[in-house]
């Protein structure tokens, strides 16, 4: 990463600059001057307390990041939507882990990024900004190094992140338009299944139906928090469970999964402050469900 300085920034010490006008937090700086990191200014290594100049370019190199043993690098064919040296955006088939787990050791998301930055060389974890589970399928946000997600996490908390889902759901909906404001937890006595509690998270799901027939309707959903199987769970909760969706009483009558896809993400790019904005289009199986209508 290269900045030039501006007048305004001038007398600024490099550790200075980089926390308050970049966003590098107290532990990235940390770890760009203990774990292999380099600072530069004109080409020459300088420390932090280094005082900045009108016309200096300042570069930054990133340490390079281990990730854990039970993370391989697996050849998958993963469709990437954009990419450059700090995002990648995925639009992730539906059964797809994210993350490897005890039952899906191989063939998730991040092993196939670790072998896609292999063949470019790039040394670094994988940071998932957005997650999506397993059956759900659509669009996903990941941060190609510490730097990029730590930014992209604060936006996420900020709300600047948006999604969009489809959902196809049960039943005629009589409510056209709502939000369901409802509290989720974990359900006790299960470490996967969650539900709505009053000791739970704040959750707030906005929905808006596009389509009715007459088993099922299609909505249009956007988060404003973001709780494990908050979809799944609040939907639900309000008598219309997914279409497939078992574990939250759903049928799997047209679909063999959760009929919920991420068709919409927007949010402005960690470095350039560029608004970006990807859509992608509803997967064959739900769409043969509203062809099925």
């Amino acid at each position: 990463m290269e900045w030039t300085i501006k007048k305004a920034h001038e007398g600024m010490l490099i550790r200075e600059f980089l926390r308050e006008e970049q966003g590098f937090s107290r532990r990235i700086v940390k770890s760009i001057k203990f774990d292999g990191g380099r600072i530069m200014v004109n080409g020459k290594t300088q420390t932090v307390r280094y005082s900045l100049v009108a016309g200096d370019k300042l570069t930054v190199i990133l340490p390079e990041e281990q990730h854990g043993n039970h993370m391989q690098p697996e050849q998958l064919d993963l469709a990437i939507m954009y990419e450059d040296a700090d995002i990648i955006v995925i639009n992730k088939a539906a059964g797809m882990a994210v993350i490897p787990s005890l039952h899906h050791p191989t063939g998730t998301v991040a092993n196939g990024l670790l072998a896609h930055y292999s063949k470019q060389d790039i040394h670094f974890t994988i940071h998932i900004v957005t997650r999506l589970d397993r059956d759900t399928s659509g669009l996903m946000l990941v941060a190609k190094h510490r730097y990029s997600h730590s930014i992209l996490a604060e936006s996420q908390k900020m709300g600047e992140v948006k999604r969009h889902y489809q959902a196809i759901v049960q039943g005629k909906m009589e409510q056209k338009k709502g939000t369901i404001n409802k509290p989720i937890g974990r359900k006790p006595g299960s470490i996967i299944e969650r539900e709505i509690r009053m000791d739970g998270k704040s959750a707030i799901t906005h929905y808006l139906v596009e389509k009715q027939a007459d088993a099922f309707a299609l909505a249009d959903v956007r988060l404003e928090t973001g709780r494990t199987h908050q979809i799944r769970v609040h939907f639900s909760g309000i008598g219309h469970p997914l279409c497939g969706d078992t574990l939250y009483g759903g049928s799997k009558q047209f679909i063999d999964r959760q009929a919920l896809h991420c068709y919409q993400l927007s949010f402005n790019h960690p470095i350039t402050k560029e608004p970006f904005y990807f859509s992608a289009n509803m997967p064959a199986d739900m769409t043969a469900i509203m062809q099925n209508k």
